[in-house]
């Protein structure tokens, strides 16, 4: 283990199950230097947050010594793929942009579907059109809408981005997703996508079985089978999500890889299984501070 790392490790606050308030205890006693957190529904959607409460939520966070590394703005329903959707999907990412500004971070994570292979195809351009509105509105405030990577290959991601005319809408890198779902080698396409790498999640996990992307994402027009996709997910049936350095991510190469490219922003572990996932948090932190110089 020779690479050197300097990037915070942050805590998705969610994956402890247990409420924002709580889940952000328990990220500074597992010792992460920050957090993410859902800002989609409830009570950190934007809407349901005052400007008292807005100012309460960063004291409160600030008092623990930590900081937010992103908002996760994933609005699910097929992305952007559905042009029909897209106008009320962009003006609420856009809330939660603003959002993120307020509360110290400049990122916002999401999935906007599957990028097409066919760039003619209607889907794409809906995305397209989407991404690029999205795009500029966050590239003018200095920050970014980072799609998390897994439902297409790496060189399909930024063939979509390298699209757009500004750089307002990156990546939120997600080894595990890749190594799951579509078998890319998660250590290359950080070289691939190094252009456009805003945030991490630290996540490990493996391939059991060759998976349609759409079973697990869904596709606008797709008929998704719910009961298969449970099924994926409780059972592990074609992959299965295990704790750091427990999986096929190869954790020496990827991180040298973030460091080959100047990567100087967060880890940021996510844990969505797990009988005890506070322990598997906590037991990520340090196997991520084992790294550190």
């Amino acid at each position: 283990m020779e690479t050197k790392l300097t990037n915070k490790i942050g805590v998705i606050v969610d994956s402890f199950g247990v409420g924002v308030k709580e889940g952000l205890i328990k990220a500074k006693q597992v010792g992460a230097d920050g957090v993410q957190i859902y800002a989609v529904k409830g009570e950190w959607s934007p809407e349901n947050l005052s400007a008292s409460a807005r100012k309460e939520w960063k004291d409160y966070i600030a008092s623990l010594g930590l900081e937010i590394s992103a908002l996760v703005g994933d609005l699910g329903g097929h992305g952007f793929q559905d042009r029909s959707q897209n106008k009320q999907k962009v003006e609420k990412s856009k809330r939660i942009l603003d959002l993120a500004l307020e509360m110290g971070t400049n990122v916002v994570t999401t999935h906007i579907g599957i990028v097409p292979h066919d760039k003619e195809s209607i889907m794409y351009a809906a995305m397209h059109e989407a991404c690029e509105e999205l795009s500029d509105y966050a590239h003018r405030m200095g920050a970014y809408f980072a799609i998390e990577t897994g439902p297409e290959r790496a060189a399909d991601l930024k063939s979509f981005l390298d699209g757009l005319s500004s750089k307002g809408v990156a990546v939120n890198y997600d080894p595990a997703n890749f190594v799951m779902v579509t078998g890319d080698d998660p250590v290359q396409g950080v070289y691939t996508l190094k252009d456009y790498i805003v945030h991490t999640h630290a996540k490990d996990g493996v391939k059991l079985a060759h998976i349609d992307p759409r079973d697990v994402y869904g596709q606008f027009g797709y008929s998704v089978d719910e009961e298969k996709i449970a099924e994926l997910l409780a059972q592990g049936t074609a992959f299965r999500e295990v704790p750091l350095g427990q999986g096929s991510v190869n954790w020496d190469a990827y991180l040298q890889a973030l460091v080959d490219i100047g990567y100087k922003g967060y880890l940021t572990i996510e844990r969505e299984v797990g009988e005890n996932p506070e322990e598997d948090i906590r037991i990520a932190v340090q196997f991520l501070k084992d790294y550190r110089a």
